[in-house]
């Protein structure tokens, strides 16, 4: 293990922090955009610095952290974090945080009814974890578990694990070919991260040129998701590899590539300036500054002001945990009282099925369905149309989100009237950028309310997949309990 200075490491850190805070706002305007682009600066030029929440949740972990009189670094600490102080509507995160309402735990937490399981979310986290563990890569890989274990699974995890390990070895490695290969050991074999960014690390050496590496890269590992992590680590990989230590061209290259473009930025921007805090040329840092602006949705902390108090914090920090690693002890815990009671009937198409009518209801029977998120095998289809009914209970009046997203054709009808319907599509099963044509802002009150889907049977596909939610419609998060939930265990 190294050992550093108290200004060598808050030069480092502060680095870090600085360039996340600018490839962050680089990537900002890009993002979810396919690209490629041909940025070389700010476009726009900001006029400050803007909140993001790569930053923020890590700001979220430092505050948690320092609060306790003997902080330790486990995914119970973060749980508690999830539903007490963040209120994004996010993806991963709301999913996260309405299992957790549940009563689930930490993994289940990352795993259930989560179409998200490896969105860029836990990645863009990691840079704490190597600024408390520098030089430690085995002491950063837990560290970064634990935190994204509680909202993601599999390459979700991974993802983060492995930027960890590669930014604790960067507080001695300029390498960056060096420590990618000793990072890679840090996940699993079968892992499609792990070959994407294998590939991605050979296309560069065979092309030289990152434009026809981004092009091999999308054509291999694109996913409709555009926060996956799978082609947006590639795209971090690539901007690293191309830049060739200019902090200018490797963020740049970052957000040319598209899609995840504030998060891919911000990831190469903080390991630049982790590696040499001196490659952040003032140019860069004179349109935002030093200041750190919180997300409105990150609640109940008292946050550090500017780059200079979260880096002391983070020092600070860094001491008292002095490499502590803490064993969390296995909970047992099952899906199986998770599971949603639902209707389900099959029948043949009728001519007027796709006419905005009331169908005539067929009898249903009995389902338990695994949860919101369901992946059924085609072959299942007793006849053309699958009918789903699903009784929801609302707690108080108000006016809420309704989605049902799949690719399949669907029309959905509440409370006997028709509300949407579309003929295939994406999935996104997010309240907050749900897909058009399958979601509906209703005025629910209090009580029991009935929602019915119709399904057309997939043609060409050997499996349909879909997700039914019910969110507060203004803030766009998940209402937890609206569903009839039944324990299975005694069927298993």
């Amino acid at each position: 293990m190294a050992l550093y200075s108290d200004s060598e490491l808050y030069n480092k850190i502060k680095g870090c922090w600085l360039g996340k805070s600018i490839g962050g706002t680089l990537g900002m305007p890009y993002e979810g955009k396919d690209g490629p682009f041909n940025l070389s600066y700010y476009d726009p030029c900001p006029n400050g610095v803007m909140p993001n929440d790569d930053l923020d949740l890590q700001i979220l972990w430092a505050c948690v952290l320092n609060e306790m009189k003997n902080p330790e670094v486990n995914r119970e600490v973060f749980a508690k974090a999830w539903v007490a102080n963040v209120k994004f509507p996010f993806d991963e995160y709301a999913i996260a945080v309405k299992n957790l309402t549940l009563g689930l735990k930490p993994p289940l937490t990352g795993q259930y009814d989560n179409w998200f399981t490896c969105g860029m979310g836990a990645l863009i986290r990691s840079e704490i974890w190597a600024c408390l563990a520098p030089g430690n890569p085995n002491v950063a890989a837990k560290y970064a578990y634990e935190d994204a274990c509680v909202d993601h699974a599999g390459d979700g995890i991974w993802a983060e694990v492995f930027m960890a390990v590669l930014e604790s070895m960067a507080f001695q490695n300029k390498d960056i070919n060096t420590f990618i290969s000793l990072a890679l050991e840090y996940i699993p074999s079968n892992s499609l991260l792990k070959e994407a960014i294998s590939d991605t690390c050979k296309w560069w050496h065979e092309e030289q040129a990152w434009l026809r590496v981004r092009t091999k890269i999308l054509s291999k590992y694109e996913n409709e998701n555009w926060s996956d992590v799978t082609m947006n680590v590639a795209f971090i990989i690539l901007a690293l590899l191309d830049g060739k230590g200019n902090f200018g061209r490797s963020i740049c290259t970052a957000v040319n590539c598209g899609k995840d473009t504030d998060c891919t930025a911000a990831t190469v921007g903080s390991l630049m300036g982790l590696m040499d805090p001196a490659c952040i040329d003032s140019r860069w840092l004179e349109p935002i500054g030093e200041n750190i602006l919180l997300s409105p949705e990150i609640i109940g902390i008292s946050p550090p002001t500017t780059i200079d108090e979260f880096t002391c914090m983070v020092l600070d920090l860094h001491k008292r945990l002095n490499y502590k690693v803490v064993e969390v002890p296995h909970v047992e815990q099952s899906l199986n009282q998770y599971a949603i009671k639902a209707g389900i009937a099959f029948r043949p198409i009728a001519a007027n099925f796709w006419v905005d009518t009331v169908p005539k209801w067929p009898y249903y029977r009995s389902i338990s369905l695994p949860g919101t998120l369901v992946n059924m095998p085609a072959s299942k289809f007793e006849d053309d149309l699958m009918f789903l009914k699903y009784d929801i209970k609302i707690r108080r009046n108000g006016l809420y989100r309704v989605m049902f997203n799949t690719k399949a054709n669907c029309r959905i009808w509440i409370d006997s009237k028709y509300a949407f319907g579309r003929e295939c599509g994406r999935m996104a099963p997010s309240p907050h950028r749900s897909v058009l044509n399958q979601y509906t802002d209703i005025f629910f009150s209090e009580g029991v309310h009935e929602i019915v889907v119709i399904v057309h049977r997939p043609k060409h596909e050997n499996n349909i997949e879909w997700q039914i939610g019910v969110a507060d419609q203004s803030t766009k998060i998940w209402v937890p309990e609206v569903f009839y939930y039944e324990d299975i265990s005694s069927n298993q």
